[in-house]
């Protein structure tokens, strides 16, 4: 269901770590990553991610808190979204 999905966006400065800093705080939080897809373009890193919260043991909101926060200690932008909420904002 939708409803146990989330959309994360990284952007920023390409840099050693940024995949495994972002996987490993997922599985502390016991978030499954289903798909990703990531790009550099002239050393500007870009990831998206589809992750199932369905097993995740703490709120979406701390679950944000907690890559946001990750992603602040890699200098990284990080946007992470309910995936029902991305596919309303995306849909024609």
């Amino acid at each position: 269901m939708s409803e146990d999905k989330i959309i994360i966006t990284i952007s920023g400065k390409d840099k050693v770590g940024i995949v495994a800093k972002i996987a490993n705080t997922l599985a502390d939080l016991n978030v499954n990553i289903e798909d990703i897809k990531q790009t550099i373009m002239q050393d500007y890193f870009v990831m998206m991610m589809l992750c199932s919260i369905k097993d995740a043991k703490k709120s979406f909101k701390e679950i944000k808190e907690g890559i946001v926060n990750s992603g602040k200690e890699l200098d990284m932008e990080v946007w992470v979204q309910k995936k029902e909420i991305f596919d309303s904002m995306h849909s024609v």
